[in-house]
């Protein structure tokens, strides 16, 4: 069996060598492969992955000529992606991959096809930034909850895991933050199996190069009664 690990990159110069070492570092008990995905950065990330293509040939990269979105950019990877298994990692240092073999473990028991990551059952360390952010995100993955009659904790939650066959039934459409509300519509309406299991979250500020804006909570509200529907 086969793991992919699909990394977007955009503008992530001062932590993407050291997410990369770690994601590489990481035992994760099969074959694994890194899909590094460079959304057109414009701080150095760019030549840091072309460096880095040199050296790890066993590696795939995708290029975009123009800044698309990280769902734009997951699409991409998904595309790229070899695995049994394909799971997001952000190219910040938010999420550590030490949790990867924690979503690992439901698939390999035989019960998941898709597994989320938690920021909120309890696992591991957490750390306190913004009070808003954290309400929006209740109330976003809520309104998804009441919408897809599922019982997630955190819908927006950058880890999340496939098994293969799960995105290739699945037409992805949304090019930013709304993806994670499109793939967890549309993962709930082929009835596949969905686990939760609790992660560390080492959270960033807006000064340490935070992306997600209150426009893609708007963004996100549409999706939400979008994808009830399509």
């Amino acid at each position: 069996m086969k793991l992919s690990i699909v990394i977007p990159v955009y503008n992530e110069a001062a932590t993407v060598e050291r997410l990369i070492a770690k994601v590489a570092g990481v035992e994760m008990g099969m074959e694994k492969e890194l899909v590094l995905v460079d959304d057109c950065s414009t701080d150095g990330s760019r030549d840091i992955l072309k460096k880095l293509r040199q050296t790890h040939p066993e590696w795939r990269f995708v290029f975009h000529e123009k800044n698309l979105g990280k769902g734009a950019a997951l699409r991409s990877g998904f595309a790229e992606a070899g695995g049994d298994l394909i799971v997001i990692q952000d190219a910040d240092l938010e999420y550590d991959p030490c949790n990867i073999p924690l979503l690992l473990g439901p698939v390999l028991d035989g019960h998941a096809d898709v597994v989320y990551g938690s920021r909120f059952m309890g696992g591991g360390p957490h750390r306190v930034v913004y009070y808003w952010h954290y309400l929006g995100n209740r109330l976003l993955t809520t309104l998804s909850n009441m919408m897809t009659d599922l019982n997630l904790t955190d819908m927006e939650v950058c880890y999340k895991l496939f098994r293969r066959e799960v995105l290739d039934g699945l037409e992805l459409k949304e090019n930013r933050f709304g993806f994670e509300v499109e793939i967890t519509a549309k993962v709930a309406r082929g009835k596949w199996r969905i686990y939760e299991v609790p992660i560390a979250y080492y959270g960033r500020n807006y000064a340490e190069g935070k992306k997600i804006t209150w426009k893609d909570g708007f963004r996100a509200l549409w999706c939400i009664l979008k994808y009830r529907f399509v």
